[in-house]
């Protein structure tokens, strides 16, 4: 049964989501998910994706490019400050559970209309992390033009669908903190193509330097034609004892976990062909994730509206914004 009105007040949910606070107000649950029948885990180090333990393909591996994962992005003290200022505005309802502070233009993705609206610039104390972010060689060149935070406690079920980051405003890369616990990061795909497995393969973390130019490679190896795969993180040897199989993508999910006060960057690969999701049952305590975005080709420069993507620009980079 689909959810055709708003939830109860205190809620924010529309359309086919919900959450608790809604659902004990009577609205029926819609399970959107679909079921995945193989579970990896994402290897921050390899730039794998391992599967599970207590899976039918444990062992098994494949690529995951377009990850970059960076443990104690902020410290504890830096952490209490950042919640204690985003706690001294107001938090607004949002979909599923969440609520949100927003940094940005006015927006109809459907109508692919943009405007500043009441935008005045992103907050004053993100100013130290884009400096800090842009010390990493993957986001050098990163500007952000939003800034959203969301806020996911577990008594409201707090959740947030697996979906796309709109293509047509936002740029390749999307960046992430995660404040005050950890969590999973659920990575989906619809596609009915398959994926190369392998097995048995052997990875030297050590053997190259980090690809930083959202890219992967397939090269050979000496004489004996053994292939190397180099990922964001690593070189991945396949010898000739490398088993291989094959699953459709639909039928996978890839758990990124996500430490607390960690920073990470989505792109390529896991910004345009995975979808990304948190589910209800891995927010165990009080979350705060704040999400920021850079703008596509159309707004930069050269762009068909690179001039409103400056103007968009300037204002944020000026960081004297509040909620909008």
């Amino acid at each position: 049964m689909s959810v055709q009105s708003s939830g109860p007040p205190g809620c924010g949910c529309k359309g086919v989501r919900s959450c608790l606070v809604c659902e004990r107000g009577g609205i029926e649950a819609v399970t959107k998910c679909q079921r995945r029948k193989y579970h990896f885990t994402y290897h921050p180090t390899l730039g794998l994706a391992i599967g599970n333990d207590d899976s039918s393909l444990s062992g098994w591996t494949f690529p995951f490019p377009g990850v970059f994962l960076l443990d104690d992005f902020v410290n504890e003290e830096e952490e209490t400050k950042l919640v204690n200022l985003m706690d001294n505005d107001e938090w607004k309802p949002s979909q599923s559970g969440r609520k949100k502070q927003d940094y940005g233009p006015k927006v109809n993705f459907k109508k692919h209309k943009l405007k500043v609206g009441s935008f005045s610039g992103l907050p004053c104390f993100s100013h130290f992390l884009l400096n800090r972010m842009i010390q990493y060689p993957v986001l050098k060149s990163f500007l952000p033009v939003e800034q959203c935070n969301l806020d996911y406690r577990p008594e409201r079920g707090s959740s947030i669908d697996s979906h796309f980051d709109d293509w047509w405003l936002w740029g390749e890369r999307l960046v992430s903190l995660n404040l005050l616990s950890e969590t999973i990061l659920s990575m989906s795909c619809d596609s009915e193509d398959l994926i190369q497995l392998h097995h048995n393969m052997v990875c030297n973390a050590q053997s190259c330097d980090p690809v930083t130019d959202h890219s992967e490679s397939l090269c050979n190896f000496h004489d004996d034609n053994t292939q190397v795969l180099r990922t964001d993180n690593c070189s991945v040897k396949i010898t000739s004892d490398t088993c291989q199989s094959h699953v459709p993508y639909k039928d996978v999910e890839v758990a990124i976990h996500l430490p607390r006060r960690s920073l990470i960057a989505l792109y390529g690969e896991a910004r345009y062909t995975w979808k990304h999701g948190i589910n209800r049952q891995d927010i165990k305590s009080r979350r705060i994730c704040s999400t920021f975005r850079e703008l596509s080709k159309e707004f930069s420069h050269g762009g068909n509206q690179e001039a409103l993507g400056r103007e968009l620009l300037d204002l944020a980079l000026s960081f004297q914004g509040v909620p909008v």
